[in-house]
């Protein structure tokens, strides 16, 4: 029995997938629920699993679109499994005939004589005045002569040549990274997009993690990062600023009681920014387990369109790679997105004296269709005031009830 194997619709919206990667050859005896392909939507990667075991018929190549419902393999079911463990069905392979090997005549060497590279007087002419060498022309005249023809041919270097490796690759890009790139221009065009600026001083919470991350690690399995804080910070600079976590529809204002925050996460595939659920809900342990959850579904190319569905605003990361300041770019259609940056200790001035802390610039870009300027910096004052004295705006004064220790 053939049975036609069609792409199932990776979630609503998305209308055809790319097929990224084959896992198997066409003619592999496959099993049930094996992974036999990576297949690209615009919004995720994920894994086409066989449907039932025989042996399949690709029907579609790497980089093509396939629309969901069409088929992309056969699989035939009443075949059987290869002895010896061989995934590949091989038929019986005749034995070629041997073609006697015949030596091809090689082109005689050019010959060499005074005269090769040497320009005829009317070129040398020509190739004076062009300030071209006639060392550097390939002569094409007896024995190698530099002819007037060819002086007139040859052009000036524009540069020195270096002798370097000048080659080029052309790939084409992944569903994934053309929608992300379409996004990321609409989000530039389509909304009134500003950014406002502030520092942080890190102490406070390095001195918490310092006297808490070990008794937090071992009791709850998952590291005391910095995620927890920023999130937890926002999550208070939300409800101050409800503006911040709404969204224009047409010509209504769409205001959430709720905060999704979107994460943005480097995956394999490029960026992913996958949802915490209910943000105003989760602890610190909490929001690690989940970040954690999170970052390990992306890195391995599990995570789910629904999972990266419906985010109200997105924190983005950009210290772990080193950045020291940048405009992150609105994820619409949120309205707000906050960018983290590297923490460098600093000179600050503190009660009047000279202090060297660990700073981090902080930015917040915002649409400002919806969002006034003093609620895009009072809410980053917000976060600010929140993650200098995160013991009394975090924690409620109570450490380890909030660490749950």
């Amino acid at each position: 029995m053939i049975l036609e194997m069609k792409v199932p619709s990776p979630g609503e919206s998305i209308t055809e997938v790319e097929i990224a990667q084959w896992l198997v050859e066409d003619g592999d005896y496959v099993e049930k629920d094996q992974a036999i392909a990576e297949v690209d939507s615009d919004k995720a990667t994920l894994e086409l699993p066989a449907e039932a075991s025989g042996t399949i018929t690709l029907k579609a190549e790497e980089g093509d679109a396939v629309a969901v419902g069409e088929v992309v393999c056969l699989i035939d079911t009443s075949a059987e499994k290869p002895a010896g463990g061989s995934s590949k069905a091989e038929a019986p392979k005749e034995e070629a005939p041997k073609e006697e090997k015949k030596e091809e005549a090689k082109p005689a060497p050019a010959k060499e004589t005074y005269a090769t590279g040497t320009a005829s007087p009317a070129a040398k002419k020509i190739l004076s005045e062009k300030g071209i060498d006639a060392g550097d022309v390939q002569g094409t005249g007896k024995d190698g002569r530099v002819t007037k023809e060819d002086a007139v041919k040859a052009v000036p270097s524009m540069g020195t040549p270096s002798g370097g490796n000048r080659a080029t690759t052309r790939s084409k890009l992944s569903m994934l990274r053309r929608k992300v790139a379409e996004r990321l221009v609409s989000a530039k065009n389509e909304t009134a997009m500003l950014t406002t600026f502030n520092e942080v001083d890190m102490s406070p919470i390095f001195k918490l993690r310092s006297e808490h991350k070990e008794a937090f690690k071992a009791k709850h399995g998952v590291s005391l990062g910095f995620m927890s804080f920023f999130t937890k910070a926002v999550v208070r600079a939300l409800q101050m600023y409800p503006a911040v976590n709404s969204m224009i529809d047409g010509k209504e204002m769409i205001s959430y009681e709720f905060c999704d925050i979107s994460v943005a996460v480097s995956g394999p595939k490029g960026l992913m920014v996958p949802v915490m659920r209910n943000a105003e809900n989760l602890s610190f342990r909490g929001v690690e387990q989940e970040i954690k959850r999170l970052a390990i579904r992306a890195r391995d190319g599990q995570i789910t369109v629904d999972e990266m569905t419906g985010g109200t605003f997105t924190i983005s990361n950009g210290g772990v790679f080193g950045s020291m300041l940048s405009t992150p770019i609105i994820n619409p259609p949120q309205s707000g997105i906050l960018g983290m940056h590297n923490i460098v200790e600093r000179p600050v001035a503190v009660d009047g004296k000279v202090e060297i802390r660990p700073i981090m610039y902080v930015a917040l870009s915002y649409d400002h269709r919806i969002i006034d300027g003093k609620e895009s910096v009072g809410f980053l004052v917000a976060v600010k005031e929140a993650l200098e004295n995160p013991t009394e705006l975090l924690m409620d004064n109570d450490v380890k009830k909030a660490l749950e220790l």
